[in-house]
Formats: C-alpha cells, structure tokens, sequence
C-alpha cells in the first residue's frame, strides 16, 4: 500500500474528492487545511489541522508529526501579498530565496515543491491520484460550437498561450474576436463575472482555459467543476474550451450534465 498521503487543500471540491478516493483505496490520508481557503467539508471525519496559509513552519511541523510521505496540492489559493501573508519565520526566508520567482504563480509554486521535496515529501500531481480526471480530447456535451464559436476558441488559444508564457494566468473570455477578459491574481471565476458585464448583443463568448507554457504539472493545472458550468451559464457565454491532457475535470458526470442542460458546449482542445 502507498505511504500517507498528505493534502494541502485550498478551496473547491478537489480537496475532498481526493479524500474520498483515499478511503475507497483505503489508504491512509491527513489534511493540512488553509485557513479561511478550505471547505471545512473537506477535512470532515479525517485527520487534519489548520494553519495560516503563511505559517510555513506550522505546516511542516503538522506535515512531519502526522508521518506524511505524499504531497498532493490541491484546490485554489488567492494569492495575498507580503504583508496579508505575514510569512513566520520560515516562511520569510522561504520568500527571501525564490524573490522574483514570487511574482508569478507557476514561479512560486515550484519553489514550494522544491522546498516540500526538501524536507523529505514526494510531491505528485493530483492526476496521479485520481484516475480519468484529466480532460479527454473532443467534445463531451451535446451542444457543439459553430463557426463564430471556433474563431473564438482559436484567438482566445492565442491569447492565453501569451499570457501563460508570462505567468499571469490561465484563462480568457472572448466574444465575437474580442477579448472581453484575461484570468490574473483574482481567479477564474472573478474573470467570468467581469466578463457578463461587458459581454456584448450577439451570441455568447467562450471561456478557454489552458495550462501555462511549460508548467508544472504537480500543482495548479487549469480546473473546470460543476460550479464552473454554473458561472458560466450565469454569464451568458455559450462554451468553454479546455486543454485536453492538461485541465482537471472535477465530478465530470455533474458538469457535464450541468451543461447539457444550459446548452453549453464543453471541448478539449490542443492547445
């Protein structure tokens, strides 16, 4: 049987999914919560702790006392600055040697896993885990995008290849050719409500999202769930593309169906 598994959970439902599928393969799991971030659901009858997301010491000292072997990072952490963070000490001087790597997420969070794996954890990706969670190529709704909706696909491609190589973000809204918004700090979901305020008359936009250039594959890849579907819909665009082998599926029957219902069409693309 694999070593514990340790979850460090920011917010959403993969935190939870990843405790679930520990108990079904009955293997042991303990879950470092974020403060404020986390569903308190997720750590519900499971071993776990809570700590400040810049307590670094904390959360090795948790980490270390709870026998953990296996990292897994998981669920969406907003990013605060120095002075919210208030970093202890070992996270201070975390931050003093990656510097500028700090400015970007993928930066950052390879510095992490470069920390975490210097203390003795196997980092692994939360596709290592949960099988089939990974977004196939191709359609997987009824609905399907035209012509108009294609193009859409195609400059909002472009335009998310650049500002991944910058690492900025993943995600862009486009309608009709035009970029109605980019995904930065503030996540994806603040990105789709921006955008159902400048949506323009005519057939909804297209929310793509792919990975960054390059990224690290253990932390952060783009993530789309049920709740996703809902923003979308509520913002009045017609589609999202994600890319296919790289963007998490969260409960894929929920979405999907969530979907078929609003009319939206869901395609993994190559980016």
């Amino acid at each position: 049987m694999a070593g514990k598994l340790g979850i460090l959970a920011g917010s959403g439902e993969l935190p939870l999914r990843l405790v679930e599928a520990c108990r079904a393969a009955g293997r042991p799991v303990f879950v470092l919560a974020f403060e404020g971030i986390a569903d308190p659901a997720s750590v519900a009858d499971v071993a776990h702790a809570w700590v400040r997301l810049g307590a670094a010491g904390d959360a090795l000292r948790h980490l270390h006392d709870n026998a953990v072997e296996e990292l897994v990072l998981a669920g969406g952490v907003p990013r605060p600055n120095l002075r919210a963070l208030r970093p202890d000490l070992r996270g201070a001087k975390l931050f003093a040697r990656i510097g500028l790597r700090a400015l970007g997420d993928d930066g950052l969070l390879r510095a992490v896993i470069t920390e975490l794996e210097g203390e003795g954890f196997r980092v692994v990706g939360v596709d290592q885990i949960l099988g089939g969670i990974l977004a196939p190529a191709g359609l997987l709704t009824a609905a399907r995008p035209d012509a108009e909706a294609e193009r859409d696909i195609a400059r909002g491609l472009a335009v998310a290849r650049a500002l991944g190589a910058l690492d900025v973000g993943q995600a862009v809204v486009v309608q009709q050719g035009i970029v109605l918004g980019v995904e930065a700090a503030e996540g994806t979901d603040a990105l789709i409500a921006r955008s159902a305020v400048l949506r323009g008359p005519g057939p909804g936009g297209v929310l793509v999202k792919i990975a960054k250039p390059g990224q690290e594959r253990r932390a952060d890849l783009p993530t789309i769930g049920p709740g996703t579907v809902a923003a979308v819909l509520a913002a009045q665009l017609r589609g999202i593309a994600i890319e296919a082998g790289a963007a998490l599926l969260v409960d894929r029957a929920a979405l999907v169906a969530a979907a078929d219902r609003g009319g939206l069409f869901i395609l993994g693309v190559t980016a």
